[in-house]
């Protein structure tokens, strides 16, 4: 689905684009953040490119127009104050993050610079903002509503394996988002009897041990939070679920196309274009206390065959044809 959405969007934005670029000031080069964690893996290169491209709706191009000020965390939660410092000292005009961690260090350190969320997951929850329709302060954009899509990633583990009943969950613990999300998979999965192992994974060493006790807990699933995409640390995950033959479930479709079995997710490309809306209302003067924070309409469910196939798994006709993305 969100690769077939993508390409009919495409033609309809380049119409859009040089009419919406008329209205921008000539000579006048807008300077925007982008506070992220990795840089994006290829598994994201279409959302990327749909924010980008959204942007380029509203008449901003990068390299033209729209100049974008790249600076990422590589995985140190740590560096978020440095990073921030380096934004402001840039006079970026706005800030755009996906990053809980992040966006809770902007809140802190820059009082005076707007920020658009790309799809955070517990934005009223991790202390972000007052509430989706009064966010207060200067924090607005779109979330992922990751928070309410636990009961259905447990369901599709159901559907792919009648049996299960222990699952581990990969989360980090220094995101707040990825803390409230295993917080709430631990309530909802207590309701239906399924037993949740944590385990995290941010080193290599972390890693293997988190392996070690997962080969001792024999856990019938793992569910990966989107906080691992594009670590070097997913990699190991993926290696150790092939090595054991244990499926891997997400709620982000990102980690399907960069190998995970299955995710249940909004449509990633679908909300980071949206948030390209945000970003013109606030360079226009909108002030982001006064832009209700937007939840996601758009839900797919992705399969990869392929790491079916490594995993020796046969996927279930019924659950197959649910499909809106396979990956083969």
């Amino acid at each position: 689905m969100e690769r077939r959405t993508f390409l009919a969007l495409v033609p309809a934005n380049l119409l859009a684009a040089p009419l919406a670029a008329e209205a921008q000031p000539a000579g006048k080069i807008i300077r925007i953040g982008w506070l992220g964690n990795v840089p994006p893996p290829p598994a994201m290169a279409p959302v990327i490119a749909a924010f980008m491209d959204g942007l380029q709706q509203y008449g901003y191009v990068d390299g033209r127009n729209l100049k974008v000020e790249y600076r990422w965390a590589m995985g140190r939660d740590e560096r978020y104050p440095e990073l921030v410092r380096e934004l402001i000292q840039a006079n970026v005009q706005l800030v755009v993050t996906a990053q809980t961690p992040g966006a809770l260090v902007l809140k802190e350190q820059a009082h005076a610079v707007p920020v658009v969320l790309l799809g955070v997951s517990h934005p009223v929850e991790a202390g972000l903002v007052q509430s989706l329709s009064r966010p207060g302060g200067n924090i607005t954009g779109v979330t992922n509503q990751l928070g309410d899509l636990d009961a259905k990633l447990l369901q599709l583990g159901k559907d792919l394996i009648p049996r299960l009943s222990r699952i581990a969950v990969f989360w980090t613990p220094t995101n707040q988002g990825s803390a409230i999300g295993l917080r709430n998979m631990q309530t909802v999965a207590a309701k239906v009897g399924i037993a949740v192992v944590p385990v995290s994974a941010r080193t290599r060493d972390e890693a293997e041990h988190a392996f070690s006790a997962l080969r001792h807990e024999r856990p019938d699933a793992l569910i990966v939070h989107a906080s691992y995409l594009g670590s070097a640390e997913l990699i190991q995950i993926r290696e150790f679920a092939a090595r054991t033959r244990v499926p891997t479930i997400s709620a982000f479709s990102a980690l399907t196309r960069d190998g995970l079995l299955m995710s249940y997710s909004p449509d990633p490309a679908t909300y980071y274009r949206r948030a390209a809306y945000y970003v013109d209302r606030i360079l226009k003067g909108t002030k982001p206390a006064h832009l209700p924070i937007e939840q996601p309409t758009q839900f797919e469910l992705a399969i990869n065959l392929k790491t079916a196939k490594t995993l020796g798994l046969t996927i279930p006709p019924s659950l197959l044809a649910r499909a809106d993305q396979v990956i083969e």
